[in-house]
C-alpha cells in the first residue's frame, strides 16, 4: 500500500484514477490498485462542488464546460430551491469572466436556461428577471463583437417564446436600447441597437413601441453623422410601419421615409425601395396613389443602378398593394351565388336606379303597323342575327351582363338564348327619350372603353322607324308624342359619333396599307363610312322638310329599295366596328397607331406612371441598363399585378404576357408555368380559354425545367377549361412521359400524382381509353418511388371505373391487370401485381367480395412462384393486410379457407424469409416500412 500511495501522489489532481496499474522497475512485484482508486475524484463531488471546482480554474476550456453544463447542473439540483439560486448566483459571477469565449457560451445557453426557470417556476420563482436578464441586457453593450451578436441573438429569442415579462421589456429592455443609440454612444453598438429595437418592435406590440421605440426610431433616421444608422432604419422601415398602425405611419414616420428615398447615400435609397410595399400597405389609399407613387417613381429613375434594380424588384409588389374586390372581381362566395353574378347585379342595380322611370318604353308606344314587325327594330328582345354575333372574344365583364335597362314585363320573356349573348340584347331600352340617352351615355364612356366594353349604341333602330315614316306607314298618336322629339335629336348625335370614330379609324389604318389583312379593314370601314354619309345626308333633307303632321310627303321612299341600302349600311357599319373591337381584344396592334396603342392600356386602378413602368420591364434596354433577370422579376409578380387591375383591365397585361411567354431565359418562362394556374383564376374561364391555353400549350413542349410547373398545377389549370377543351390534353398526356433526361424521375413520379387528381375530371371512357395506359406504363417504371405513387393511381383508378355504372371499364382494367402484371413472364411484373393488390386492399378501392372475386385467385397463384422476392412480398399481404379486414375474419367462405391454405403452403416454404413473414404476426412492421428492400433495384 506504501507503493500505492507513492504512485497516487504522482498523479495529477484531476486524474480519473482509471488503470493504475504499474510495475516498479526494481523489482517483480506487481501493485493491485484498490476499487476506490477507480473512482473519480469529481464523481465523489456534489454538482455545486464541481461548479465551483471548474469555475474557478484557470484553464478558460474548463471555464467554457461549466457555462456549457450549466443547463445539467440546474436538471440535477432543481428539487432543492436553494441549490438552484446558488447555480444561478454563480452564473452572475460566471458572467464577469474576462474571457470572450466563455462569457459567448455562456449567452449562448441563457435561453435554455431561462426556458427550464419558466417551466419550473413555483421552484424558483423571478429567477430569470432576477438573475438572467440582466446579463442579457448587459452583454448588449459589451467590447467584444462576438459576445454583442450572441446577446442579441438571445434577447430576440427570449422575446419570441414570451420569456421576458412585459414589465422588464419596459423597464430594463427598452431604456438600456434607448442609452445605446444616443449620440455619444459607440457607432457599431448604436446601429446593432437599432437594428435590434426594429427586430423587437413587432414581437412588443403596438403600445409599447409607440412609447418606447418610435421616438427614438425617427430620431436615427435623421442621423446625419452615420449613414449606416440610417441604413438600418430604412430597412427596417416596413417592420416599424406595420406594428404602430395608419395613423403613426401617416403622422410620424412618412415625413422620415421621404428624407430616406433621397438619401445622398445609394444604399439607404436602396434599402427604402425593397421596404415599399410595407410601408404602403401602412398607408391609406389616398396617400399611396398622391405621394408614395410619385416617390416610387423617383426611385425607379435614380442614378444608382442598384436601386433601380432593387425599384424594379419591388415594383409588382408596390402595385398589389393597389388591389381592391371591386375592381379585381374576387369575392367570397355567398348562399351559392357566383361573385360575377353579384358584381354583375351590382352594376345593373345601379344603372336602374339611375334611370327616371319616365325613360323607360311604355307598351302604347309600339308601334302596331304590321309592316314594322319586319324591319330590323327589334321591341321585345329578340336576338339580330346579322348585328348579334357574338365576337369570338368577349372581355371579361361582358360574359353574363343582361341588357342595362331590363326591367319591362316584355323583355323579362325574352329568350334564354337573348341573355345569354349580351351583344345581341336589343331591348326597347335603346329606345330611350331625350335626356336619358344624353346622360346615361357619358356615364357608361366613363365606366367602359368604347373598344372592349359597351360602346354607343348603333343608330339602327332610328333609321328604320324614320324609313317606316317616309314610306307612309302612320304611327299611333302615342307614339308620335314621343318619338320625334327623343329620336332625332340622339339619331344626330350618334351618327356624328360614329363618322368620327369610323374617321379616325381609317387614318390610323392608312399607314399600313401595305398588309393586305388592313387594306380589307379599310375597305370594310371605308363603306361604313359612306353608309353613314348617306344616312346622314338623309337625315338632314328630312329634318328640313319635316312637317308637324302625321304625314311626311317630302321624305316619301320605296321599302322595297331604301330598306336593303340602311340594311347593309347598318351591317357595314356593325361589322366594321366589331372587326375592330375583336382585333382590339386579341392584342394584334399593328394596325393602330402608338397613341391608340397606350390609351388602350389605359386603366384607373394604380397610377398609370407605375403600370408604364411596369410594362417596360420587359423592354430588351432594361436587362442592359437594369438588371439582366428583371424580365423573370416581372413574371414572378404578374398574378399579383393581374388580381389588382382586375380582369376587366387584362388587356394592359396581355401584350406583356406574351412577351415573357416567349422569352428566351427559360428561368422567365419556368416562372409564368408555375403561376399560369393562378392567373387562369384571376382572369376566369374565358379569358382563359383566350388568352391562356395557346401559352399553356407552348409550355407543354417547352424544356423539362418549364414543363416542371405546367406539370405540377396541371389539374388545377384544366379543371378551370370548359369540358370539351379539357379533353383536348388527353391526347397529350401521353408526351409527359417522354423528357429530356430519362433519369429525371422525378417528372414521372409527378405525372403519377396530377394523374390521380385528374381521374375527377374525366368521364370512365375517357379514363380507360386515355389514363390508363399511362398509369400502367408508369408502374412498370425503372425506379421505386414512381412505382409507390403509380400503384396508388392504379388503384384509385379502379375505384372509379368499378363505381362507374356499368362497371364495365374496371372488369376490364382488372383484365388487363391480371394479364399484364400476375401473370408477366418478369418477376418484377408479377411482383408489381402483388403491390397493386395490397394498395387495392389497404385502400378499400374495391368491396372485399369483389376483390375475392376478380383479383384474389390469381394473387394466391403466386405461391408458387419460383422467385423467392414475390413469395416473400406475397406473404407479406396475406399475413399483415388481407387477413386484417373483417370479410376474412368473420366470414367461414371458401375464400378465407383459400387464404389459410396459402398461408399454411408459405410457412413451410423453402425460403427463410418466406417463412418468417408467413408466420403469425411477425416481429417486423408493415409492408411500407420494408418493401423498398424487396423492390427492384432504383435503376
Amino acid at each position: 500500500m506504501a507503493d500505492l500511495s507513492l504512485l497516487q501522489e504522482d498523479l495529477p489532481e484531476d486524474a480519473d484514477g482509471f488503470g493504475v496499474d504499474d510495475c516498479s522497475s526494481e523489482s517483480d512485484v506487481i501493485v493491485v490498485p484498490s476499487a476506490l482508486d477507480f473512482v473519480s475524484q469529481d464523481d465523489m463531488l456534489t454538482p455545486l462542488g464541481r461548479l465551483d471546482k471548474y469555475a474557478a480554474s484557470e484553464n478558460v476550456f474548463n471555464r467554457q464546460m461549466v457555462a456549457r453544463s450549466l443547463l445539467d447542473t440546474l436538471r440535477e439540483v432543481c428539487d432543492d430551491e436553494r441549490d438552484c439560486i446558488a447555480v444561478l448566483e454563480r452564473i452572475s459571477r460566471l458572467a464577469d469572466d474576462s474571457e470572450p469565449t466563455v462569457r459567448a457560451e455562456l449567452m449562448e445557453q441563457v435561453p435554455h436556461i431561462a426556458l427550464f426557470c419558466q417551466e419550473n417556476r413555483p421552484a424558483i420563482p423571478y429567477a430569470f428577471s432576477k438573475y438572467l436578464l440582466p446579463i442579457v441586457v448587459r452583454y448588449l453593450a459589451d467590447q467584444n463583437n462576438q459576445v454583442r451578436k450572441t446577446s442579441q441573438a438571445a434577447l430576440l429569442a427570449l422575446l419570441e417564446q414570451e420569456l421576458i415579462e412585459r414589465f422588464d421589456v419596459e423597464t430594463k429592455v427598452c431604456p438600456v436600447l434607448v442609452e445605446l443609440t444616443a449620440p455619444d454612444s459607440n457607432d457599431d453598438v448604436k446601429t446593432e441597437a437599432v437594428a435590434i429595437m426594429c427586430k423587437m418592435a413587432p414581437m412588443v406590440g403596438k403600445d409599447i413601441t409607440e412609447r418606447l421605440i418610435l421616438p427614438r426610431f425617427c430620431e436615427m433616421c435623421c442621423d446625419c453623422r452615420m449613414f449606416h444608422v440610417r441604413k438600418v432604419c430604412a430597412a427596417n422601415f416596413g417592420d416599424i410601419c406595420s406594428v404602430v398602425g395608419q395613423q403613426a405611419t401617416e403622422e410620424m414616420l412618412l415625413p422620415r421615409f421621404f428624407q430616406l428615398c433621397s438619401d445622398n447615400v445609394w444604399g439607404v435609397r436602396k434599402a427604402c425601395a425593397e421596404c415599399f410595399m410595407a410601408v404602403s400597405c401602412a398607408t391609406c389609399q389616398e396617400i399611396r396613389r398622391t405621394k408614395l407613387s410619385a416617390l416610387f417613381i423617383n426611385l425607379i429613375s435614380d442614378p444608382s443602378r442598384w436601386v433601380r434594380q432593387a425599384a424594379f424588384q419591388s415594383l409588382g409588389p408596390f402595385i398589389s398593394t393597389f388591389a381592391n374586390p371591386s375592381s379585381s372581381g374576387q369575392y367570397f362566395k355567398e348562399e351559392n351565388k357566383s361573385s360575377e353574378d353579384t358584381s354583375v347585379e351590382d352594376k345593373n342595380r345601379t344603372r336602374d336606379e339611375e334611370v327616371p322611370e319616365d325613360a323607360q318604353i311604355r307598351p302604347e308606344d309600339i308601334p302596331t303597323d304590321p309592316t314594322v314587325s319586319n324591319s330590323s327594330v327589334k321591341l321585345e328582345g329578340a336576338p339580330d342575327p346579322d348585328i348579334g354575333a357574338e365576337s369570338p372574344r368577349k372581355p371579361p365583364g361582358d360574359s353574363s351582363l343582361p341588357c342595362p335597362l331590363s326591367s319591362e314585363p316584355h323583355q323579362e320573356a325574352a329568350s334564354n338564348e337573348d341573355d345569354k349573348k349580351p351583344g345581341t340584347c336589343r331591348s326597347a331600352s335603346q329606345l330611350e327619350v331625350g335626356a336619358s340617352a344624353q346622360d346615361s351615355a357619358p356615364l357608361d364612356q366613363e365606366l367602359y372603353n368604347s373598344f372592349h366594353f359597351w360602346r354607343t349604341p348603333l343608330p339602327e333602330i332610328d333609321l328604320d322607324v324614320e324609313l317606316e315614316q317616309g314610306s307612309g306607314n302612320k304611327l299611333s298618336p302615342e307614339g308620335l308624342e314621343g318619338m320625334p322629339e327623343a329620336t332625332t335629336p340622339a339619331s344626330v348625335n350618334i351618327t356624328m359619333a360614329t363618322r368620327k370614330e369610323l374617321e379616325e379609324m381609317i387614318e390610323n389604318l392608312e399607314p399600313h396599307i401595305d398588309d393586305p389583312d388592313v387594306k380589307a379593314q379599310v375597305d370594310v370601314l371605308a363603306a361604313a363610312l359612306r353608309a353613314s354619309t348617306l344616312d346622314a345626308c338623309d337625315e338632314a333633307s328630312e329634318a328640313a322638310r319635316r312637317a308637324p303632321q302625321d304625314e311626311l310627303p317630302g321624305c316619301r321612299l320605296d321599302h322595297g329599295t331604301a330598306g336593303p341600302l340602311m340594311s347593309e349600311a347598318v351591317e357595314n357599319m356593325e361589322s366594321a366596328l366589331r372587326y375592330i373591337h375583336d382585333d382590339s381584344d386579341s392584342g394584334t396592334s399593328g394596325g393602330f397607331s402608338p397613341d391608340e396603342e397606350r390609351r388602350a392600356k389605359v386603366q384607373d386602378v394604380v397610377p398609370q406612371a407605375l403600370l408604364d413602368q411596369y410594362l417596360s420591364m420587359t423592354d430588351p434596354s432594361r436587362a442592359q441598363t437594369v438588371d439582366t433577370e428583371i424580365a423573370k422579376h416581372c413574371a414572378y409578380s404578374l398574378p399579383g399585378v393581374a388580381l389588382t387591375l382586375g380582369r376587366q383591365n387584362w388587356h394592359c397585361l396581355r401584350e406583356t404576357y406574351e412577351t415573357l411567354a416567349s422569352d428566351m431565359q427559360w428561368k422567365v418562362r419556368r416562372t409564368l408555368a408555375f403561376s399560369i394556374h393562378e392567373l387562369a383564376v384571376i382572369l376566369g374561364d374565358q379569358l382563359t380559354a383566350a388568352d391562356l391555353v395557346p401559352i399553356f400549350n407552348g409550355f407543354l413542349k417547352d424544356l423539362d425545367e418549364v414543363r416542371i410547373g405546367v406539370l405540377k398545377h396541371l389539374h388545377d389549370f384544366l379543371k378551370l377549361l370548359h369540358i370539351d377543351k379539357r379533353r383536348e390534353y388527353l391526347y397529350q398526356l401521353q408526351e409527359f412521359l417522354v423528357t429530356d433526361n430519362s433519369r429525371n424521375w422525378r417528372f414521372r413520379a409527378e405525372l403519377a400524382e396530377q394523374l390521380i387528381l385528374l381521374l375527377e375530371l374525366y368521364s370512365p371512357r375517357d379514363i380507360y381509353d386515355y389514363l390508363r395506359p399511362i398509369a400502367l406504363n408508369l408502374c412498370a417504371d425503372k425506379v421505386s418511388s414512381v412505382r409507390w405513387i403509380s400503384y396508388k393511381l392504379v388503384g384509385e383508378m379502379v375505384r372509379k371505373l368499378h363505381r362507374a355504372a356499368p362497371p364495365t371499364f374496371g372488369v376490364d382494367l382488372i383484365r388487363e391487370l391480371v394479364e399484364s402484371f400476375g401473370r408477366c413472364p418478369r418477376w418484377s411484373g408479377r411482383q408489381a401485381f402483388v403491390f397493386v393488390c395490397q394498395t387495392v386492399i389497404e385502400d378499400e378501392c374495391l368491396p372485399m367480395d369483389q376483390f375475392a372475386m376478380h383479383l384474389m385467385p390469381h394473387l394466391l397463384t403466386l405461391a408458387n412462384d419460383r422467385v423467392p422476392n414475390v413469395r416473400v412480398l406475397l406473404a407479406k399481404t396475406l399475413r399483415q393486410t388481407l387477413l386484417e379486414k373483417e370479410y376474412f375474419l368473420t366470414s367461414a367462405s371458401c375464400h378465407q379457407e383459400a387464404v389459410e391454405q396459402t398461408i399454411m403452403a408459405l410457412q413451410m416454404d423453402r425460403d427463410s424469409d418466406v417463412k418468417y413473414f408467413a408466420s403469425i404476426h411477425p416481429a417486423s412492421t408493415k409492408i411500407s416500412e420494408d418493401a423498398m428492400s424487396t423492390a427492384s433495384s432504383t435503376y
